[in-house]
């Protein structure tokens, strides 16, 4: 499928999903809305792709919501206005409902709406020269697109209401010291840095990372018995695979394993 807000490639098992609105700064409109959700299904119903990596065409991953058409529901009714904007969050937050892991790769500004579709991603790799802000306050807004929900859980709840409070800008530096990073590479070497890390967990067996996804972010709000149960059923899952068994031979005849997917 094709799209004109969105840049969509698919190369050894690896999709990458480009917000393609350069000229905007990547901004979230409506039409990009549409599109992120039929992009995501497309991602979710191929079932070669093991890995996501998000990022942004131009010099921005994203400025966050577009004030021609994004912000308009505000000006709705408060009840339709509420209904339109959390269509608006789900649309872009469909990617935590993939299976596969993935990886926001930060190049340039991430705003507002923008820093928080990133922070919905499993991990993030930033350039030097990204700028992160949840800049909401600076209209006078509250935070959307589940930032309240999202950055506590990275930062903790005092460097979150830090950042919400000021709409300070985090530098490369900063955000990787805080966690809200994973790691920070040259702005050139971004997108490679991306595929690199991208490739080697494609490289593992798929269905105990699939798993895993789940066993992480069930372990953020459940107590320590419920995170067992789940772990342990994944395990005897993951001991009926070929990969699995394959895993354990390699280790006793001290060779590299050659997984398949199975």
């Amino acid at each position: 499928m094709s799209y004109k807000t969105l840049l969509l490639e698919k190369e050894n098992n690896i999709a990458v999903l480009s917000l393609n609105q350069p000229h905007t700064k990547n901004s979230m409109s409506q039409e990009m809305k549409d599109e992120f959700r039929w992009a995501i299904k497309e991602i979710k119903e191929d079932s070669g792709i093991k890995i996501l990596v998000l990022t942004g065409e131009g010099d921005s991953f994203c400025s966050g919501g577009d004030l021609n058409s994004a912000f308009f529901m505000m000006e709705d009714p408060p009840s339709e206005g509420k209904a339109k904007l959390i269509e608006f969050y789900k649309s872009f937050l469909s990617l935590r409902d993939l299976a596969v892991p993935t990886i926001a790769a930060i190049n340039g500004y991430a705003v507002g709406a923008g820093l928080c579709l990133a922070l919905a991603c499993d991990m993030r790799i930033a350039a030097d020269n990204a700028k992160m802000s949840v800049s909401f306050i600076k209209l006078g807004l509250h935070p959307g697109m589940g930032g309240t929900y999202l950055l506590p859980r990275l930062v903790g709840a005092a460097k979150a209401f830090e950042l919400f409070l000021t709409g300070k800008i985090v530098l490369a530096d900063e955000a990787l010291r805080i966690g809200l990073v994973n790691q920070v590479v040259g702005k050139n070497q971004l997108r490679s840095a991306a595929l690199d890390l991208a490739a080697q967990i494609a490289g593992y067996p798929a269905v105990p990372a699939r798993y895993l996804k789940k066993s992480v972010y069930k372990g953020l709000d459940t107590d320590l018995d419920s995170a067992l149960d789940y772990e342990s059923s994944a395990q005897v899952i993951c001991a009926s695979t070929r990969d699995m068994r394959e895993g354990v031979n390699a280790l006793k005849e001290k060779r590299s394993p050659v997984f398949k997917g199975l």
